[in-house]
């Protein structure tokens, strides 16, 4: 028996019941009991028993395939936390040399705190190719666009949590409030952390603080990216404002959820005084969900609510569903992430918006990428950056 991989309770919640199935993109793709969350489970409580030995071809491909979205937790009727399960197979299954090289190249390069601070003073002054160059650009409203409504299906946004930061304030602790600057984002998307605190001024914004650990937790191992998370709750005391979905569902498991904030969270009871304008109309514009932020938060309403404020808001049938950027899958898979995508990029352009907006570095660069292979008239924007944008005007 391999007997200690899971935690017994979380792997025993499952009921086999199959309300995951129709909610997992890779089960959806291939039709695969193997790819589904309870195939998974099925295969997982065989690694425990021991039924299957541990180099078995099934669990290697299986823990790989996965995008690891979580879109099976909101719709399962057990409460199965099966992004903690997939973190757990993984710390057994990419245990040492069987960690995917990229993974491995990627977790030692974000652990080079002196290298992440160099790429964002590098990138302070950078000025990207203008995303909104056919926009006619913001326009002061007479006044606020009424924010639309949830998503149907959605469930309103979460209250706070005892102890956390009143939106807009400062308060959250003895440290303050304090905006995260991101691996990924201070050196891909510096405009994105300038966005996010020309709208918030009163977070600070400490240089000298490292990667969050998520990368680490979701490629093999979870202490790494709990010692990671750890030590930026101790760089960034207080309440943590970060611009990625990702990042923040990882630093609430670890820190709790009362230190953890997501950007629009902290926006949300802002409202704006300028609109989106295209060609003489309100610009149309798309959300796409950060999975983590979606299916382990709960958070979706209010980057909604945001957009609806500067812009008409156009629901994607598929905004919830991932978008095949999955951390680093788009990575290591980079054939399942692109037939993901490719179905996304039809839909965006199927559904006439200007913008498309994401909440997460990682969807960002997967959509911009796709949207730009494709010469698409659409562009990728993240919620910082379009806010920051209508609030400059």
């Amino acid at each position: 028996m391999t007997g200690d991989v899971f935690d017994p309770e979380q792997l025993s919640r499952c009921i086999s019941c199959g309300f995951c199935l129709p909610a997992c993109p890779t089960y959806a793709m291939t039709g695969d009991e193997a790819s589904s969350p309870r195939g998974r489970i099925t295969l997982m409580r065989a690694l425990q028993d021991g039924s299957l030995p541990p180099d078995d071809g099934t669990l290697a491909e299986q823990s790989s395939f996965c995008l690891g979205c979580r879109a099976c937790e909101p719709v399962c009727p057990a409460g199965v936390e099966y992004g903690s399960l997939l973190e757990q197979w993984r710390v057994h299954q990419w245990r040492g040399w069987r960690r995917p090289l990229v993974a491995r190249a990627l977790m030692l390069l974000v652990e080079q705190r002196w290298l992440l601070r160099l790429s964002g003073l590098l990138r302070r002054a950078a000025r990207g190719r203008a995303v909104t160059s056919r926009l006619a650009g913001p326009t002061r409203a007479a006044a606020p666009a009424p924010a639309a409504g949830p998503s149907p299906g959605a469930a309103p946004a979460p209250a706070a949590a005892p102890g956390s930061a009143v939106p807009g304030s400062a308060a959250g602790g003895p440290g303050g409030a304090q905006l995260m600057l991101g691996c990924v984002e201070r050196g891909l998307f510096p405009a994105v952390s300038r966005g996010a605190h020309a709208l918030a001024p009163e977070l600070a914004v400490p240089t000298a603080q490292g990667c969050c650990g998520a990368l680490h937790a979701h490629n093999g191992d979870l202490a790494g990216g709990e010692r990671l998370a750890e030590r930026l709750g101790e760089d960034l005391p207080g309440t943590i404002v970060t611009t990625s979905g990702g990042c923040a569902a990882h630093l609430a498991s670890v820190l709790g959820r009362d230190r953890v904030r997501e950007l629009s969270t902290w926006l949300a009871d802002r409202p704006a005084g300028a609109e989106l304008r295209v060609g003489g109309r309100r610009a149309r514009v798309a959300l796409q969900d950060s999975c983590h932020l979606r299916n382990g938060l709960g958070v979706f309403a209010q980057p909604r609510a945001l957009l609806s404020q500067v812009a008409d808001y156009v629901e994607l049938p598929s905004a919830a569903t991932c978008c095949g950027a999955a951390g680093t899958y788009s990575l290591l898979r980079p054939k399942e992430s692109r037939r993901i995508l490719d179905a996304k990029l039809d839909e965006i352009e199927a559904a006439g918006v200007d913008l498309v907006v994401t909440v997460n570095p990682g969807c960002l660069r997967q959509l911009r990428t796709g949207l730009r292979r494709r010469r698409s008239a659409v562009r990728a924007l993240h919620l910082a950056e379009l806010l920051a944008q209508v609030e400059s005007a």
